[in-house]
């Protein structure tokens, strides 16, 4: 039987705040609208109707973490996912809790 490894508190701290982006949500719609296309913070603005400084504190925080890239155009920037990696980890997610669901749907149906 393997032993685990002790993980160093800074590769811990690191993986955290990694998954700390996923944990709000206006960043998980900020990332499904910007899935297959890059768009201008003003459409992202649109889309969620909340202000252009919420959208762009958001986008600042996967920029950051290298999940977004940045670009100018004129006074506009437009964004665009470079880490598609964020997308197969949300969708083991979304089907983790899909099979959680339909687990506890089946134990209801049983009670009725």
């Amino acid at each position: 039987m393997k032993t685990a490894r002790a993980i160093p508190q800074e590769i811990i701290d690191y993986v955290a705040d990694y998954f700390s982006i996923l944990s709000e949500p206006m960043r998980l719609r900020l990332l499904n609208l910007l899935r297959n296309e890059e768009k201008c913070v003003q459409e992202l603005v649109e889309a969620t109707q909340t202000s252009q400084a919420n959208v762009s504190k958001h986008l600042k925080v996967m920029l950051q973490a290298g999940i977004l890239s940045r670009r100018s155009e004129g006074t506009s920037a437009y964004y665009q996912v470079v880490d598609p990696l964020i997308f197969e980890l949300c969708h083991l997610v979304c089907d983790r809790l899909a099979d959680r669901s339909e687990q506890q749907a089946r134990q209801f149906r049983v009670l009725t």
